[in-house]
Order: structure tokens, then sequence, then C-alpha cells
């Protein structure tokens, strides 16, 4: 019996993918389950599993386009499986032979590689971190002296003469996805980033103190993300405007959070979706970022874990990055951007500190969110996230940590 498989639907409003990869070849024996190829949509990148046991003709080739429902390859149900042959190879035993005895003596003459350089000339060339190919030798058979390496100069290399070769690969449907967003972000956004300073001293001491305990009963990292998460909660909730979107000539508010985190996947830039926040606790906010992460990183994030989301935070910081102005994530309104760590000296009570300084970028769509809710609402977060004990844990860590 031969079997049609055919491209499901991964998910509302998908009606074509691209085949990324072939994880088998025309001809195998796949077994039932087994992921026989990778494919692009829109908006994730899935496995596509065998439905039957049997032997696949492949019938598209990877980087067609083809939509959903169409056939992408055939299995035979009744082929056999070919059974493995797990001996190993007999090797071929083969005499050593003797080697011929000379029976006249040979006088050994001493010669030099043509190029070769003398022990001075090497470690002079070595102290000019130069190499023996570099230089003319004046002595007997092309060696190099002495006297060749002292004159020898560094070559300061030539504007050409090298390597300018390029390669040319098409992008996968979710990065030109991704692309087309962007741009679509900056072209139909009036979007506009505010900056500010958090001292992390507080997390840092929270994090030094608890995060083995944490750890240890969890299973779980105490990290930064279920702070910032549960900051940006507080922050939206004062300010409902940055946790809404326009929708035509209307403004959609949301009494609920759902965050989106930008993580960096095998094909691009992904932003997996953590449902109600304003519901989780340290513990659940750290469970739920590993598990998508782990799921991002694998190629398993499906699409219903990167639909919606009303307020987006992305991490730059993980990669080194100081400063940047973050893109909004359509059709929301508002992206935090959190950077990287460095202690910076700044004024505590009119005298000089060490402290450790993250600088923080709110992009916000300048159409609903004025001004002054943009910056309150970064405002707040700060505050939270340098005084987390009083207003992320009600003044309680052990049972805001569930210890």
């Amino acid at each position: 019996m031969i079997l049609e498989m055919k491209v499901p639907s991964p998910g509302e409003s998908i009606t074509e993918v691209e085949i990324a990869s072939w994880l088998v070849e025309d001809g195998d024996y796949v077994e039932k389950d087994q992921a026989i190829a990778e494919v692009d949509s829109d908006k994730a990148t899935l496995e596509l599993p065998a439905e039957v046991s049997g032997t696949i003709t492949l019938k598209a080739e990877e980087g067609d386009a083809v939509e959903v429902g169409a056939v992408v390859c055939l299995i035979d149900t009744s082929a056999e499986k070919p059974e493995s042959s797990d001996k190993p190879k007999e090797e071929k035993k083969v005499e050593a032979s003797k080697p011929e005895t000379t029976k006249h003596p040979v006088t050994e003459t001493k010669t030099y590689a043509t190029g070769s350089a003398s022990p001075a000339a090497k470690k002079i060339l070595s102290e000019k971190d130069m190499d023996a190919s570099m230089v003319s030798g004046t002595g007997k058979d092309g060696r190099i002296t002495k006297e060749d390496a002292t004159n020898a100069v560094p070559s300061m290399g030539t504007p050409t003469g090298g390597s300018r070769g390029t390669s040319r690969s098409k992008m996968s449907m979710l990065r030109r996805k991704v692309a087309e967003r962007l741009v679509e972000a900056k072209n139909t956004t009036a979007m506009l980033t505010t900056f500010n300073e958090v001292d992390m001293s507080s997390i840092f001491g929270l994090r030094l103190e608890y995060k083995e305990t944490f750890k240890s009963k969890h299973g779980v990292g105490l990290g930064f993300m279920s702070f910032f998460t549960l900051a940006v909660v507080r922050a939206l909730k004062m300010y409902p405007a940055v946790n809404s979107m326009i929708d035509g000539k209307e403004m959609i508010s949301y009494d609920f959070c759902d965050i989106s985190i930008a993580v960096s996947g095998p094909k691009g830039l992904m932003v997996p979706v953590m449902r109600n926040t304003e519901n989780l606790s340290f513990r659940g906010v750290e469970a739920e970022v590993k598990r998508l992460a782990i799921r991002a990183r694998d190629g398993q994030i499906t699409v219903d874990e990167m639909t919606g989301g009303t307020f987006t935070i992305s991490n730059g910081g993980v990669f080194g990055s100081m400063l940047s102005t973050p893109i909004i994530n359509p059709p929301q309104s508002g992206i935090l951007g959190m950077h990287n760590i460095v202690e910076r000296p700044v004024a505590i009570d009119g005298n000089v500190e060490i402290r450790p300084i993250m600088y923080v970028a709110l992009s916000y769509d300048h159409r609903i969110i004025d001004g002054k809710e943009s910056v309150g609402f970064l405002v707040a977060v700060k505050e939270a996230l340098e005084n987390p004990v009083e207003l992320l844990m009600n003044n309680n860590v052990n049972k805001a940590l569930e210890l």
C-alpha cells in the first residue's frame, strides 16, 4: 500500500510552508513517527513525522514552497524493513615485507632543503613573527642565512590578491516574515524610544543569597527574567495604555498580560509568549522562560506558542549590548529592551560608589502612548527592580520565592 503524506496545517491563516530540509533520503526506510523533514512557516519551524513505517519516496525538494495539503512524499507500507549488518568487516592480513639490506656501505651526505633556514635565521624570523617562505635565501641551495633573516622586512600586505569570494543562500520563510514585520513596524507605527538606568544591586544581593536554595527546591535558576517580567506586569497595571494596541480606528486594551520574550533560535529570532503572567510567581516565570527557550532552541516551538502577546521583553544584554532601540513587535504597542550589566561609578547620597548598572529602553507607539505614560512606565519598572523586596515581594522574600 502506498500512503500519500500531505503537509498538515501548522496553524490558522497559514496556507503555505517551505521544505527547510529533508532528514531522510529518497528510498530510505522510515519508522512511524520518525521525523523526516523540517518545514518552515512564516511563524515557526516544525518537524514533519512519518505517519506510517515503510520506504519513502520524496516528491518535493529542499527549498520548495508547498501549499498546506499538498503531497510531499510517498511511503510504501508493504516494504520490509532491511536487516542492519552489524557484523564487522574482516580485515585483510598483510605480511610485513622485510627491508632489503644493503651490502655496500653508503656515505651519508647532509643536505638542506631549498629555502630552509639556518638555526640562527629561524630564531630571528621567529622573533619577527615571520615564516621562512616569506624570505629569499642567498646561501647554498637557497638556504636562508642569518644575514638574510636580519635584513628581512615583514610584509605589510597588499590591497589586492586576497580572497574576494561571495556566497548566496535563500532566506528561510521565518526570517523573511520577521524581516517583513520589522519593516512594517517601522513604517506603520510612530515609534519612539525612552531610556533609563537601573541599579541592579538589590537583585544581585537577592540572587546571591537565595539562588542555590531556589534552584535546589524548584529545579530552575533564579534569573533576571523573573524580576523584569514581574516588574513589567506591575507597570502595565499602572499604565494600561502600554498594554493596548490599535485596531483600525479603535484601541484595544487588555486586562491580562501576555508577555512575549524574544529568543534566538536556529532559524532566527523567535518570540514565544508567556500567557497570563500576572498570575505567575517568580518560580512560574523562570520555569516558563526555560521551557519556551528550550523549545525555541530545539526548533519545537509551535505556532500557538508564538501567537498573541500584549507586550514584549527583549534581552540584548546576553550578547553584550550596552544600549539599543528595540523595534516594536506589531500589533503590540511597546517593547522593553534589557542590556548588559556593567559596574559604573554613580552618586549615592553625595558619595561616588561603584554599582552594577543596566541601561533599559522602552520603544513605544506614540499614537496611543503619550510621553508622560511611557516615561512613567519605565520609571515604574526601574523602581520595582531597585526595590524588589517591597514592590515585587510584598516584604516577604521566602513567600515570594516559595521557599
